[in-house]
């Protein structure tokens, strides 16, 4: 437990500005034009490069995990999310603003760039508080998060 406050403590100092949708894209569902790949031992995170874009991106998260709460079943808002509930809101709600903003009959199964998707919201809707979360919250319920491999 000691070597993961460590962890987290040197994480921090070197990753002034962590990616909001980390998860989806170290999940490999997602990518961004935006970030970088920051490495510490044997373990992975993800930096955001671009200072103008950072702010949107916490609020665009913001709005998935506040409309998404139902959905989930999150009975306390102000904590954070277990990590299969925030892969659900990041890669959901990232498939479904694309699938929405593109109008797609088909499945979305992959998001090019994060950034891009969202001037793309904006430029579109005006502000995240408009986005047609109804159609979005269905990705997100219906997001499966692949189950982890046993050790062999």
């Amino acid at each position: 437990m000691v070597y993961e406050h460590e962890f987290r403590q040197t994480y921090y100092m070197l990753n002034q500005r962590p990616c909001p949708f980390e998860k989806a894209i170290l999940s490999s569902r997602c990518a961004c034009t935006k970030s970088q790949r920051l490495h510490i031992a044997e373990r992975e995170g993800i930096t955001c490069t671009a200072v103008e874009i950072y702010p949107l991106c916490l609020m665009l998260l913001e709005q998935l995990c506040e409309n998404a709460q139902f959905t989930l079943k999150i009975k306390q808002p102000s904590e954070p999310l277990p990590h299969a509930k925030a892969v659900k809101v990041q890669c959901g709600g990232l498939l479904g603003l694309q699938a929405v903003l593109q109008s797609e009959s088909t499945e979305i199964q992959y998001v090019q760039d994060i950034s891009a998707l969202i001037i793309q919201a904006i430029t579109t809707f005006g502000k995240f508080e408009q986005l047609p979360y109804q159609e979005i919250i269905k990705f997100i319920s219906a997001y499966q998060v692949r189950a982890k491999h046993p050790h062999r």
